[in-house]
């Protein structure tokens, strides 16, 4: 296929299935589970509204895991991209990265925080750890004049 040089204010021609495809963010969370990437995302699919998997890629004949098993999940949250990783115990996610749930009512900031929180560890000031060990923060919006 030939290639297309863009200039600014020109439009780069792409092919009918790049066309078809939704684009892909620039960047993605990859997150590392020990071997519960699918409950994971299943579980962060369910509490948030607009959610979706969006492709799991299993393990072949070569590994690393058993024949069959799942190695990667693709997920949306809210349009956010993410990547579970069933990478074993090797790494632990720890309060130097966490995710920011930013919410518009009390109701939102309230429903995050139950279903986030449960079965994990509330910190404080909006900051706690959902039962995977991924660190959260669940935060108004400041529409308020001072």
């Amino acid at each position: 296929m030939a290639q297309t040089k863009a200039t600014q204010g020109t439009a780069v021609a792409r092919s009918k299935d790049e066309r078809t495809q939704p684009l892909q963010q620039k960047i993605t969370s990859f997150l590392w589970f020990n071997n519960n990437a699918e409950e994971a995302v299943n579980f962060y699919v369910s509490v948030f509204k607009n959610a979706s998997i969006r492709r799991t890629v299993h393990c072949g004949e070569s590994g690393p895991g058993p024949k069959g098993s799942v190695l990667t999940i693709d997920f949306q949250l809210d349009g956010q991209e993410f990547t579970a990783l069933n990478g074993g115990p090797e790494f632990k996610f720890n309060e130097a990265v966490s995710l920011v749930v930013h919410c518009k009512t009390q109701e939102e900031v309230d429903y995050y925080w139950d279903k986030l929180g449960a079965g994990g560890q509330i910190i404080e000031c909006g900051w706690l750890k959902d039962k995977f060990g991924l660190s959260w923060q669940i935060v108004p919006d400041e529409n308020e004049e001072a």
